[in-house]
């Protein structure tokens, strides 16, 4: 009991400190609103942007090129500056490239066996920069719609029913209560989900690293340990900075909640009960991974810069979330997707995303959580031990072997 007592003290302590400073109400406010501002944002000007490229069309034949040009200038996507050129040499449009007056050309060469449809004429496209796959894929979009069209006229298609068969098709996505839902308000939800899982989670795991060093400098910790064990202020610290994230996510699903209830319906976006309750779940088994191992390495270190020296053991497991995320999002349920979201470093971030966007099986969840806890367990083991020797070593940074030897003798 006297054990659990000290613990609850410094709890108590972090998490008091903490929740009133200005930085917890601004960061509250804030954090939320940027991200998903800036995600839905940045969604939204995505998708009313337009390909404004200047391009040349060099071709024999005027008709397939004209129909490209107003294509190009008034497609659903694109704006682009067309233009049209005959055959010739293709200097002075390198020259024009070179200058930056043109942002590539296209040519456009007939084969004597070109009839649009099985015998297609070739295109070449020269870019001014092989990076800009935007206006690349623009005009192949354009290009397909273009022989597409030319194809049905040249069997006789009328030019209406040429256009209905065209049009694009509109998919009605039903969410699990019977009501239309949009799938791309959806997808930000899970996307801004992730983003404010991961910013937390470092943010607060940071947090217990920098109070440690604080302790450290001031020698607070001197104090401290003549009346509380490591172990205890360890436990006290993870929890109380821990209860603070809790807090804070808390209030934040809460307003999540109320939005959707309120305006979801308005404006598309909607979250619901199961997201809220998973985020939080794997919020608090992600943060005592984190903050098991940012513990560690703000014990072993004496001051920010040598922190952020040895950051990268938190970010590099971030990083791969990060990176895994295309995987996810085109398969989530493939067998890379679902081993990656079962590696425990990743799974708060990974498995959270894919219960959002595919709900897996429920074994899978089980594993995931399973796996967490058995490597929090064995994570908290290493940093206590750590943690009971290197926050009472001050001087030089600690080199391997010697960690070794505070693991053995701790």
């Amino acid at each position: 009991m006297a054990s659990l007592h000290n613990v609850m003290l410094i709890a108590k302590r972090e998490y008091t400190e903490r929740i009133r400073t200005k930085a917890f109400i601004i960061s509250t406010v804030l954090i939320p609103a940027l991200m998903g501002g800036g995600i839905f944002g940045i969604a939204a000007i995505a998708s009313k942007s337009k390909t404004t490229a200047h391009i040349a069309i060099v071709a024999s034949q005027p008709q397939p090129a004209q129909d490209l040009k107003k294509s190009l200038e008034h497609g659903d996507d694109t704006s682009m500056t067309v233009d049209l050129l005959p055959p010739g040499s293709t200097a002075a449009l390198d020259q024009q490239i070179a200058n930056k007056q043109l942002d590539g050309y296209l040519v456009i060469t007939q084969t004597s066996a070109s009839d649009g449809a099985s015998h297609r004429p070739t295109f070449d496209f020269t870019p001014r920069s092989s990076a800009d796959i935007a206006t690349s894929d623009s005009i192949k979009s354009a290009l397909q719609t273009v022989l597409t069209r030319e194809f049905l006229a040249a069997h006789n298609i009328p030019a209406d029913e040429a256009k209905a068969l065209m049009a694009p098709v509109t998919v009605n996505v039903i969410g699990a209560n019977g009501k239309h839902t949009n799938s791309r308000q959806s997808f930000f939800v899970a996307y801004t989900l992730f983003f404010l899982m991961y910013m937390v989670v470092l943010l607060y795991g940071m947090n217990v690293a920098r109070s440690i060093i604080e302790e450290k400098t001031s020698r607070v910790f001197e104090v401290l340990l003549a009346t509380i064990k490591p172990d205890e202020l360890l436990a006290g610290k993870i929890l109380g900075v821990g209860s603070v994230g809790l807090t804070q996510v808390a209030i934040w699903m809460a307003a999540a909640l109320l939005f959707a209830a309120q305006a979801g319906s308005m404006s598309g976006i909607t979250i619901s009960s199961t997201q809220i309750i998973f985020f939080i779940v794997y919020f608090a088994l992600g943060y005592a991974l984190y903050s098991s191992v940012a513990a560690a390495l703000g014990a072993m270190t004496n001051s920010e810069q040598e922190l952020q020296q040895l950051n990268m053991f938190l970010m590099m497991p971030l990083f791969l979330s990060m990176g895994m995320l295309p995987v996810l999002i085109t398969s989530p349920n493939s067998l890379l997707a679902r081993i990656v979201s079962q590696i425990p470093f990743c799974a708060p971030l990974l498995m959270n995303f894919r219960i959002s966007i595919a709900m897996p099986q429920p074994w899978e969840i089980a594993l995931s959580i399973g796996l967490i806890l058995i490597t929090i367990y064995a994570v908290l083991w290493i940093s206590s031990r750590i943690y009971r020797v290197g926050i009472l070593m001050y001087g030089k940074k600690p080199n391997l072997p010697e960690i070794l030897r505070w693991l053995k003798y701790s």
